[in-house]
Parts: C-alpha cells; structure tokens; sequence
C-alpha cells in the first residue's frame, strides 16, 4: 500500500512538472495590436539592415557587392553545441521568408519565434535584437521585401541532443535572455543612449564581443571584453575603455575603425569584422560617434588571463 502510495506520488509530481514545463516554454509571441499600424519604411529599412547586419551571416560565402543582398543562407557557425547554418532569408516564399507576414518577422526578431511556434537556437542574435524598436523592424521588413528571392534550400543544423531538442530552448530562455539593457539609461544624453540602442540592440555587438558560460548564456560581468572565439580559431577583441581594449583610442580612432577598419598601429579588420565595417560605414557620422559614446561609458575590463 505505502509503495502504491508512493508511485501515485510521483507519478503526481511527473505530470506536473511536465505541466509547468510545458507552460514555462511556451515560445513567445507579440500581441497583434502591438504592431497594429505599423508601416515600415524601405529606404529607412535600408540603415536599419545595415546596422543590423543581416547579409554578413544571411549572404553566401564570399560574396561581394550585390551579391551581399542575396540572402540564401548557408554559412557556418561551430559551436561547441553543434554547428549551426543561417537560413535562407530572401524573398522565396519557399525556401526563405517571401510568405511571412510583418507579425512572423517581428516575432522571430523579438522572441527568437518562428512562424510555426518553434524557438530559435540563439546563434540568431534574437537576445539582442529583442531591443529594437517595433517601427525599426517594420522598415527592416519592407527593405527585405525588396531584395531577391534566391531558391537555394537552407541547411538543416548539425546539432545533437539534448541541444536537438527546441522546446528546452524556452528554459535557457528563461535564464539566460537579458531582460532590457545591460547599461541602465541613468545619466545616459541622447548621444549616448543612440550609442547603446546601435551596440546592444541592432548592431548586436554583444554577440561576439562578450564571452559566454558553458551553456551558451552571455557573461554579463565580462561586457564586451572579449574572448574565445566560438568557433575555435582566435580570439575576440576586447572593446572595453581599458588598456587591454579600446583604452588608448582617441575618440577619432574608434570613428575611422568604424569607417575604414584600420586600427590607430594601421592594423585593418579581417574575417567577420570586415564585413561588420563594410555595414558601419553605409551609417552616418553621428551613429559612429554615438557607438563612441557608449564605449566609452561602459565598466573598463582587462583582458582575462
């Protein structure tokens, strides 16, 4: 009777907990009336996608020029979860993005959701780009919907279990996906808080440049003072206002790598960050020097040893 009253117990406790689970996970989605006349722009859509930096994961490798806006998808990111592919992301309704609404775009950017109610894997910066503003996302997708359709079908990812397992992906959620910004906007001016929204939000610097723990979940006491590389080869720069990063810049030095991707000892950028210059420069003036600002306000970290 007291082994019955056991099985019962736990079987209880089972059934719960798949429940709580269940409910906990559910993936994320906005209120409709929250995009409720939104009417993007495709000439503002244009900066946004630049600061964003869509075709430098979205594009095929090596492309150039034109070539950049033909989002087919393809490239490889290891990881030590897998490797993952970005998905073609053009205007095929078949293999990319042509069939979803303004809603569907705007809850994968926000919630890492896609149309089918499924999470996506964070190696989507969605973690950052929960921070742009809605009307941001409605130009984004009215510039998208401006570029071509490319027919080539996406790459499924190479990922083994538990990782294999997406509803699990609503829990490291729950842990690990910021809630808001990392640098409070207290004593922030206007430049500075343009600075923070490119940086931690649309130009999702963060991904990179902030190491991560063991499951995947930013270090948010190492704030964009670099690391491993994810996959594998090399390190990421620090980009702190410390002598190991960024310390000895002169504010005109942070523009110009910006610009040009030449260092102040006329290094230049190379692998991926030649490509996020090649977006920083299609930005104006002022969003170089508001990325300057916030740099410069962020805590100072030296290189780990």
């Amino acid at each position: 009777m007291q082994i019955n009253k056991l099985v019962r117990a736990a079987t209880t406790l089972i059934i719960l907990g798949l429940i709580a689970f269940w409910v906990l996970t559910i993936p994320g989605k906005h209120d409709p009336t929250e995009l409720q006349g939104l009417v993007g722009s495709a000439d503002r859509g244009a900066l946004v996608y630049a600061a964003s930096g869509c075709s430098s994961c979205h594009s095929a490798k090596g492309a150039e020029g034109e070539a950049m806006l033909i989002l087919s998808g393809g490239r490889a990111f290891p990881s030590d979860f897998g490797t993952f592919f970005a998905p073609n992301i053009s205007q095929s309704v078949e293999h990319g993005i042509g069939g979803w609404s303004f809603g569907d775009v705007a809850n994968a950017v926000s919630f890492g959701t896609s149309p089918d109610g499924q999470h996506y894997y964070p190696a989507f910066p969605y973690t950052s780009y929960q921070n742009m503003d809605l009307a941001d996302v409605a130009d984004l997708y009215a510039y998208l919907k401006t570029l071509p359709a490319s027919e080539v079908a996406g790459k499924p990812h190479d990922v083994g279990l538990p990782f294999s397992f997406r509803r699990g992906l609503g829990l490291w959620k729950l842990v690990f996906l910021p809630s808001g910004y990392h640098l409070p906007a207290t004593g922030l001016n206007e430049e500075e808080l343009r600075g923070r929204y490119l940086v931690e939000a649309m130009g999702h610097c963060t991904e990179c440049h902030t190491s991560r723990n063991f499951l995947g979940g930013l270090r948010q006491n190492r704030w964009l003072a670099g690391g491993p590389n994810p996959d594998g080869k090399g390190k990421i720069p620090n980009i702190t206002p410390h002598a190991d990063g960024i310390g000895g810049w002169a504010d005109i030095d942070v523009v110009t790598y910006l610009n040009s991707g030449f260092t102040p000892e006329f290094d230049v950028a190379g692998g991926q960050m030649a490509e996020v210059v090649e977006n920083m420069k299609q930005l104006p003036a002022e969003d170089h020097r508001a990325i300057t600002a916030y740099l410069r306000r962020i805590v100072a970290m030296p290189d780990k040893k």
